[in-house]
């Protein structure tokens, strides 16, 4: 089945990235000043609870947490979220999944085209970037934030005509194997993501580790 990919987008969070350690955080940060501001109630939230919105973009995040938020409140507690994010990152408090860059390594020497796609910001993206070295690995970076926040599904399709088909997308929730699909991409999920068994069910397969892809591509 993936004997003749080419070009393999693959999400960071939950993928790559073991994104739980500084979201959480983040999100607590930014709830609290909704707290703090009048916009919500205390809430003590499980790390679960707080994990399911990695993989969302900024816009579906709040339209399905908090949808009768003033767009304003929306964007400063997303820019808090972010802001905290990147000091996290940038203070070394972030980390990988194990494999993921010799997996990566061994993608990139097998000649494949790597892509970056993530519902994240921009300057997310640079923090990882420089804390991970992943520039030695994709060739381009597709944020939710260079493309106006708009579904991944549709960031491939806007970019898909520069690469090499076959194409496989890789990620660990229903966006990722949704934005594969809608482009008659091969995907693969990440079990051992955010995602629930249920959002992977329509992948072409499944793996438990990011170092399985060693065995399949």
């Amino acid at each position: 089945m993936f004997k003749n990919i080419k070009t393999i987008f693959f999400d960071f969070d939950g993928t790559l990235h073991n994104g739980k350690k500084v979201y959480i955080p983040a999100f607590k940060e930014g709830y609290k000043y909704l707290v703090e501001n009048g916009y919500a109630d205390e809430k003590e939230f499980s790390s679960q609870e707080v994990a399911m919105w990695l993989g969302y973009n900024e816009k579906d995040m709040w339209n399905t947490f908090m949808p009768n938020l003033p767009e304003s409140i929306q964007k400063k507690a997303s820019k808090i979220i972010g802001s905290t994010m990147d000091k996290l990152v940038e203070k070394g408090e972030a980390s990988l999944f194990d494999e993921s860059i010799d997996t990566l390594k061994y993608l990139k020497e097998k000649g494949y085209t790597l892509l970056f796609l993530s519902n994240c910001t921009e300057s997310y993206k640079d923090f990882s970037i420089i804390n991970f070295k992943l520039q030695d690995y994709f060739d381009d970076y597709l944020t939710a934030e260079r493309f106006n926040n708009i579904p991944k599904e549709d960031i491939i399709k806007k970019v898909m005509s520069k690469y090499k088909m076959d194409m496989v997308m890789i990620g660990d929730r229903f966006h990722d194997i949704k934005a594969g699909k809608e482009n008659d991409l091969y995907t693969i999920g990440c079990s051992y993501g955010y995602g629930s068994k249920d959002e992977l069910k329509e992948a072409d397969t499944i793996i438990a580790s990011i170092g399985e892809l060693k065995n399949i591509l």
